[in-house]
């Protein structure tokens, strides 16, 4: 009998349990899939809705013209057109416009919750949130942290690579397409979240690294306000040295060459005509580097000062920012990917790292500085090996010098200027 009785009530939570049926949003009726997470426990989860229509090429996204009947929004869509983990092939699709949410209920529907936006990194010239993302591993599931958090949140694609950064430094070509697609999806949140249970007055973007910079570049466009309240970045702010393109026109007229378009008035006419995965190829990271010629120094394919999202330098946006609280950290080792590229005897137990290869990689980190400030920055870092530092003392240095230039500084001084302009509080982790 007790065993009739435990089946029973069990039988009863599953087909009474929470769930937000067909939501009516902007475009349409969606609908998603309802997963049970434990007694009295249950999440909705919408995969693939979208937020935007397919993108013209090199153009501001523009909002979706809608549909007819209930959208099944139960299977991931393709990532942003981008090139592969060894930049041999592209993947993706031009038609990637499209966000993921999860949302929590317990005994009841919810209602009124906060809701957290997920930015994901990738240098600014792939990642994805729509699926598996590295190997067979969906890294970017929004379950875990609905579920313990009792938040709504949303994963969103944006343009990378060639396709969502490629600037002619001019309105023929100004870039910042990828920019333009987060701020889109955010405003989407901002104007639909309420028909899933969220609060669009309680809405926090986050990301990591380019996604992370992505965060801070949002806090700062006039074109965000009120759109959201919070920002978290992690490893990666505005004023990062790889965030900003600051001639991209050079970059531009190099693809322009490697898909045989002219570099005069036409190039981006004849750039808007060729095969995406081309332009995508064309734009691939060039992994050649040395203590001279640091691999950060390669990241081109980055957000620029279009006087539109991005009116100005980004030191000088910092009101925009005011209203907004902002968390921003880095980890330790953050500049060891950069550095292992840069100076390879680091990553090796048996070759040892020359002295002259820190010098050789603070003179590039601060050649505008000239030879006194190379002078200054050696000295504050070898300030406590003592005579005969030992190779770990060394390659160690390495790294801290990588992650103080490439995350750490533009951090703090992106959180004093934020504390400078800001209105609430500030917290730095």
């Amino acid at each position: 009998m007790l065993g009739l009785l435990v089946a029973f009530a069990v039988f009863q939570e599953v087909i009474t349990g929470s769930s937000l049926g067909v939501v009516y949003t902007e475009g349409g009726m969606v609908q998603g899939e309802n997963i049970r997470l434990g007694y009295r426990r249950h999440m909705d989860v919408f995969r693939g809705v979208p937020f935007a229509d397919i993108p013209g090429r090199f153009e501001k996204p523009q909002r979706h013209p809608g549909w007819d009947g209930v959208m099944k929004a139960t299977e991931f869509k393709k990532r942003c057109i981008q090139v592969n983990l060894i930049m041999t092939d592209t993947r993706g699709s031009e038609d990637c416009l499209y966000l993921n949410i999860w949302v929590p209920h317990g005994r009841s529907v919810s209602t009124d919750m906060p809701v957290m936006v997920w930015i994901y990194g990738g240098g600014f010239l792939a990642g994805g949130s729509m699926g598996a993302n590295f190997l067979d591993n969906y890294l970017y599931s929004g379950q875990e942290i609905a579920d313990r958090g009792n938040v709504i949140v949303v994963t969103l694609g944006y343009r990378v690579g060639t396709m969502g950064f490629l600037s002619t430094g001019d309105s023929s070509m100004p870039g910042n397409y990828g920019l333009w697609d987060q701020h889109a999806a955010i405003a989407w949140v901002h104007r639909n979240i309420r028909s899933f249970g969220g609060d669009p007055d309680n809405v926090t973007v986050f990301g990591e690294s380019a996604g992370a910079a992505s965060v801070s570049f949002q806090t700062l466009t006039p074109h965000n306000k009120g759109l959201f309240k919070r920002a978290i970045s992690q490893s990666g702010v505005a004023l990062c040295p790889w965030a900003i393109n600051k001639n991209p026109r050079r970059f531009a007229e190099e693809v322009a060459l490697k898909v045989n378009c002219p570099t005069d008035q036409t190039m981006a006419a004849c750039l808007k005509m060729t095969d995406p995965a081309l332009l995508t190829l064309a734009g691939s990271l060039s992994l050649a580097s040395s203590p001279d010629s640091p691999i950060v120094g390669n990241l081109l394919l980055s957000p620029v000062i279009d006087g539109d999202f991005l009116p100005d330098d980004p030191r000088n946006l910092f009101h925009n920012a005011a209203n907004i609280d902002y968390i921003a950290g880095v980890n330790d080792m953050d500049g060891h990917l950069f550095t292992g590229l840069d100076v390879p005897s680091i990553n090796s137990p048996l070759v040892d790292t020359h002295v002259e290869d820190v010098k050789r990689l603070l003179g590039s980190y601060t050649k505008e500085k000239g030879k006194a400030g190379l002078d200054n920055a050696y000295s504050t870092y070898t300030s406590t090996w003592g005579s005969r530092p030992s190779r770990e003392i060394i390659k160690r240095t390495v790294v801290e010098i990588g992650t103080d230039f490439i995350f750490l500084v533009p951090t703090q001084a992106a959180l004093y200027l934020h504390a400078a302009n800001a209105t609430p509080t500030v917290w730095a982790a």
